[in-house]
């Protein structure tokens, strides 16, 4: 979907002051809030969005140069409106920030309570292992290119002895004589209504209908043991500081059920050059005031390496250039965003006789040419 112009979602010609667009910005999101009556979400974040850019002078500068790409956004394309990370199953908030993702299958627990004390479906099925939680520290170009990462986990795993049945190697299962193999004990409670009936999980199978004929020596019969497990992930290029990955069931296990889930919250490490704007890519380029003037070429830093720009005559300190593709890659697209190199114009500070001559005689013959 195509971004109506910030401007033109604001009401507001492009030489309105700060205090236009303030003002602009407060009756349009009074008038569209969304806790107000006939207040609209979407035009609420709309009106959001342009207001973020329009109200901050880089940013405002460099929209009015490149329009919307200049501003970057989620590595998704666009911060109010869309989710970047769609499609991979998982949830976030919009401004790029602790993102999760979430990769694999899974289903929603079970919401309901026990009755009278009593336990609910979901008590007396599979149980499901805890959650775990790491933390891993990239390099700005790994989170740009994406990486494969080795992580150790310590956590409680399937028993490697018995193989999670729970019995010593040699030795089978057999029918649980406490259950008789159903998993569950009834037992009954006497109230005001009269007795009830009342199904339990059964505490000597744990609800599996079944018991080693002979305990594991390791895991004492639970099938699950605590020991390290060392795995590989895959981080997805263009991911940010602050972002979390969730991968299903590889977390810690459980006897006769599902494993939890590991949750990876990422940070990025800043670069002593380049920073990040959404899908963009922002560093700085000094040149002095001759090749300012004159116009040169120069060797810009990217992230793939040293990228040749033109820099036209009579180029002003704090002139932006777009150089397209060099920037974040998007989620699922095989696009990028852009490095925007803004130019800083260096004033010699320290001239030699000979050269300050020279810059007044520039000097009155620029005089004369003005007057």
């Amino acid at each position: 979907m195509t971004k109506r112009d910030y401007y033109e979602v604001l009401g507001i010609g492009k030489e309105a002051s700060d205090d236009e667009i303030k003002k602009a910005f407060r009756k349009l999101a009074t008038k569209h809030h969304p806790d107000k009556d006939g207040g609209d979400e979407t035009k609420f974040k709309e009106i959001n969005e342009a207001y973020e850019v329009l109200k901050d002078k880089q940013k405002r500068q460099r929209y009015d140069q490149f329009g919307h790409a200049g501003v970057g956004g989620a590595s998704g394309g666009g911060y109010a409106n869309s989710n970047p990370f769609e499609g991979f199953g998982g949830f976030g908030n919009t401004q790029g920030q602790n993102i999760r993702f979430d990769f694999g299958d899974g289903g929603l627990g079970d919401i309901f309570g026990s009755f009278f004390g009593g336990s609910s479906q979901g008590e007396r099925g599979p149980q499901r292992g805890r959650d775990v939680e790491v933390s891993m520290t990239l390099t700005f170009e790994e989170a740009i290119f994406g990486t494969d990462e080795k992580i150790s986990l310590t956590l409680d795993d399937i028993c490697s002895h018995c193989k999670g049945n729970g019995a010593e190697p040699g030795y089978s299962l057999v029918t649980c004589d406490n259950c008789k193999g159903s998993g569950q004990q009834v037992r009954v409670m006497n109230t005001i209504f009269g007795p009830i009936q009342q199904a339990t999980t059964c505490q000597k199978c744990r609800g599996k209908g079944k018991i080693p004929e002979k305990t594991c020596s390791v895991c004492g019969g639970i099938g699950v043991a605590r020991g390290k497990r060392e795995m590989s992930v895959k981080i997805p290029a263009g991911v940010d500081d602050g972002a979390t990955i969730r991968l299903r069931e590889q977390g810690e296990a459980t006897a006769n059920g599902s494993r939890g889930d590991l949750y990876i919250h990422l940070r990025v490490k800043p670069h002593k050059k380049f920073t990040r704007e959404g899908d963009l890519i922002l560093s700085e380029e000094h040149i002095g005031i001759v090749e300012a003037s004159l116009g040169t070429e120069i060797d810009v830093e990217t992230v793939d390496g040293m990228v040749r720009m033109k820099i036209p005559a009579g180029t002003q300190s704090g002139t932006d250039f777009k150089l397209s593709s060099h920037g974040v890659p998007h989620l699922k697209r095989e696009t990028r965003g852009s490095h925007i190199v803004s130019i800083v114009v260096d004033t010699p500070t320290k001239l030699s006789k000979k050269q300050k001559e020279l810059l007044e005689e520039f000097w009155k013959g620029t005089k004369k040419s003005f007057f």
